[in-house]
């Protein structure tokens, strides 16, 4: 007779706190981990011997654009392979609810596949995330960029007035109520450079009156003006008493290569008087819409799609360039609108940021699009296996709390993202001797090794490497 609905036995378990592993059993009931400990008398429906193998909180993916993508392809085979049981959609200022499209909009909507379609408020994307029934659990950001676009239509290359900054805050609070997590906001983009900080700041204001929303953003620059970026974002925070995220924290081009180290240490003072986090990825190239801006400050280019162009998606843009007999600038004008891969960091400034202490991964990832960045399947087990096993830039422990109980810390999470008794029983189980990523810039969506059972929610999803065809995610709210 079982005494529990699934029982792991065995394994090496790392409770997302960043201490060391020990070996324990955990045992599940009705959703739940009900024992971290010595199981030995407990009786599972399912039980899943975990011998050999690491046994971690399941990983959040703190910064995604999966907003549509959970709704069309609820499996998400993209992240589970990867461990992944949570993400954090409505990033870089571009979500999903409350969403009302009435004018052509500028990149970064042009990227994003469900980008144009309507959603009228987050209860709404609440009840169409719960009949899709997806794979893994989605918290939402609400975007700036779309609040800008519900309230300013496509006039977007210039700052709000006090009038449409209360109309934005009006529909945040709403959203905010209804389930959202936090505003986002993209300020690097066409959607939302001409928003200056004074409109930032009202916004994120509204955040204090729903206790653990935060604000991630997509700085204005993380070139040249990086520094400069860092404060207006720690600025942003102190004005409005916002917790703070900044988004794939970088330094892009040659120029800027080491400035992490100026960056950094600026965080670090913030965080001694306000809440400042970081996320980062484990990959020196970037990808988003085709920009001049990033552009110039590529060291290459390869472009992913154009819609003018189809036919030059996955040739590098140099080449593009010097078939037609223009600069780069001028061949991204022609090829837009269009998705790119910039290849513009440093390998020791990645290093330095995934070192740093408080800094949580995030995939950043677009699905949907024909060829991807490599981090939408690779990122976590990049992590595991590139980073932690190979390089040892970090230890096991360390990374897995970088995915698990660091981001649910940051987020407001406080029923997962930890091994414990009482919190919800996301769960990923990984060989720490196999796994790493497989995707490739020329193959993106190749599955990852090592990961071998993924539960969510208390559902196996994931056993023995392959889907079960089981979905047992869900929308988190506060």
């Amino acid at each position: 007779m079982h005494d529990c609905d699934l029982l792991i036995r065995g394994g090496l378990v790392f409770d997302g706190s960043g201490a060391g592993a020990v070996r324990a059993d955990i045992a599940v009931e009705a959703g739940q981990i009900v024992e971290v400990g010595a199981c030995a008398s407990r009786v599972g429906r399912q039980e899943v011997d975990a011998t050999g193998l690491a046994v971690a909180p399941g990983f959040i993916d703190v910064h995604t654009h999966d907003d549509w993508a959970v709704l069309a392809t609820p499996d998400m085979a993209c992240k589970i392979t990867q461990g992944v049981t949570t993400v954090v959609a409505g990033n870089c200022g571009i979500s999903a609810a409350p969403f009302e499209p009435s004018a052509d909009l500028p990149a970064p909507f042009t990227l994003l596949p469900g980008a144009t379609h309507k959603c009228a408020s987050v209860g709404d994307y609440a009840r169409r995330l719960a009949g899709a029934s997806p794979s893994l659990n989605v918290a939402l950001l609400v975007g700036h960029s779309t609040l800008r676009a519900n309230v300013m239509g496509g006039d977007l290359n210039r700052a709000a007035t006090g009038d449409e900054i209360a109309r934005m805050a009006r529909m945040l609070d709403g959203a905010l109520a209804e389930g959202a997590v936090g505003l986002s906001s993209g300020l690097a983009y066409p959607s939302a450079i001409a928003a200056p900080m004074d409109e930032v700041v009202p916004l994120a204001r509204i955040l204090k009156d729903h206790p653990r929303s935060l604000y991630a953003t997509h700085m204005r620059d993380e070139g040249d003006g990086v520094l400069a970026s860092v404060r207006e974002t720690i600025e942003t925070g102190a004005q409005s008493g916002a917790a703070v995220v900044i988004s794939h924290h970088k330094c892009s081009g040659k120029a800027n290569f080491g400035r992490s180290a100026e960056t950094l240490p600026v965080i670090d003072a913030a965080r001694a008087h306000q809440a400042v986090g970081l996320d980062v990825y484990p990959y020196t190239a970037s990808s988003t819409a085709l920009l001049v801006p990033m552009v110039r400050q590529a060291l290459s280019v390869k472009v992913l799609s154009s819609v003018p162009y189809p036919e030059m998606g996955g040739r590098m843009l140099e080449d593009i360039a010097a078939q037609w007999g223009v600069d780069r600038e001028d061949a991204a004008r022609e090829l837009s609108p269009a998705a790119a891969i910039y290849f513009a960091m440093d390998e020791g400034d990645l290093r330095r940021i995934m070192a740093y202490p408080h800094s949580m991964i995030g995939s950043d990832g677009t699905p949907g699009v024909d060829s991807p960045h490599p981090r939408l399947w690779g990122t976590f087990p990049r992590v595991l296996g590139h980073y932690v096993r190979a390089e040892k830039l970090l230890t096991l422990a360390q990374a897995v709390r970088k995915m698990t109980g660091l981001s649910a810390d940051t987020f407001g999470f406080t029923d997962r993202g930890y091994l414990r008794e009482g919190l919800a029983a996301d769960i990923v189980l990984f060989d720490p001797e196999t796994v790493i990523d497989r995707a490739t810039y020329d193959a993106p969506e190749r599955p990852s090794d090592g990961i071998v059972h993924v539960v969510v929610n208390g559902m196996l999803v994931l056993s023995e490497g392959q889907m079960t065809g089981d979905r047992g995610g869900r929308m988190l709210r506060h």
